[in-house]
């Protein structure tokens, strides 16, 4: 029974990629012809394949990375409003990320240490340690009389991602203003045109990630239930939290790395999900997988069609806040009137 609704909710979910791929592929400011592109006619064929289709790549690897992270962190917290923003394990990678960037500036662009700590392998590891520290933070701040406290860990969170934000204000004075500008857009959280080795090191990084999450669903499951549970059960609830914590910052740090800070992904599409496919995470995770990508690339889809009555394109990031600040606060709600 669960092989089948799992086949049900992959199909689902490629079918659902497949149609936001085709859509955010021929939707954009300038009408392109498919035909026209695939038969090498200019301009469709650059904007088709050099511009759109490596956009839509790095959105659906950002939306999968959230997407599944936060599948991850809500089974460990046993809150379904945790998520790597709110948490602030995005903001951990965020200010390693900038850490990375701040030592090439300092280093000198033009230097082989500097281009080296500015490559986007160097930013992704940053930002990775940063997710990473960031996560152990929380789970140690947000116990109480040894016990994990999921109030006390959001509240740690929002506590961290206001101080990662005030560190990367300074350094963002501190640096030439042309790495000042490189932060800020970066920072924004934007799907931009990122180079085929840097899409090729986060599908690198997002790739290994999330398969160890869906390796490790059967014990979420399990984590799920409480540390004592899981354990009574067989498991080793320490070192599978360890396992779950650092594929969820490699896989929040990468998606950083790749679009800044994207909020609120994790939160909506586990959400929705949960309440068509149930709790069972051998399920949920890997058709969060899928649909986040595809709720990412059409969320990035509709920003590039914003700018048709705008005049001007807001980052992906600001849609997805839009969309999940109001949820969050209702989940608040609904979870303080459950209470």
């Amino acid at each position: 029974m669960t092989g089948r609704r799992l086949a049900i909710a992959l199909l689902a979910g490629l079918a659902t990629l497949a149609a936001c791929t085709a859509a955010a592929l021929l939707l954009g400011p300038q009408p392109i012809s498919l035909g026209a592109a695939l038969s090498g006619v200019e301009p469709d064929r650059a904007i088709l394949l050099g511009l759109r289709l490596p956009r839509v790549i790095l959105g659906a690897l950002v939306g999968a990375a959230l997407a599944a992270a936060g599948v991850a962190l809500q089974a460990l917290l046993r809150n379904p409003l945790a998520e790597p923003f709110v948490l602030g394990v995005s903001g951990g990678a965020a200010l390693g990320g900038t850490a990375a960037l701040a030592a090439a500036a300092a280093a000198g662009p033009g230097s082989i240490l500097g281009a080296a700590l500015g490559s986007g392998v160097s930013v992704a590891l940053g930002a990775s340690i940063g997710a990473a520290g960031s996560t152990a933070l929380v789970f140690a701040l947000g116990r109480i009389g040894g016990k994990l406290v999921p109030e006390a860990a959001l509240l740690v969170g929002v506590v961290f991602n206001a101080f990662a934000a005030g560190v990367i204000t300074v350094v963002k004075v501190m640096v030439p203003p042309e790495e000042a500008a490189r932060l800020l857009y970066w920072l924004m959280g934007a799907v931009g045109y990122a180079t085929p080795a840097t899409i090729a090191t986060g599908a690198l990084f997002v790739g290994v990630a999330v398969a160890v999450l869906v390796a490790a669903s059967g014990w979420l499951n399990l984590l799920s239930l409480g540390d004592d549970e899981a354990s009574s059960l067989g498991v080793d609830v320490g070192r599978s939290r360890a396992i779950v914590f650092l594929a969820a910052s490699l896989a929040t740090g990468a998606a950083v790395a790749l679009a800044g800070l994207v909020g609120f992904v994790g939160l909506i599409v586990p959400h929705l999900l949960r309440r068509v496919l149930g709790p069972d995470h051998r399920i949920l995770l890997p058709a969060s997988v899928l649909f986040g990508a595809a709720f990412l690339v059409l969320a990035d889809a509709a920003a590039r069609l914003a700018f048709l009555p705008l005049g001007s394109e807001p980052p992906v990031g600001a849609l997805t806040a839009l969309l999940g600040g109001p949820l969050f606060l209702w989940m608040l709600r609904r979870t303080e009137g459950n209470a």
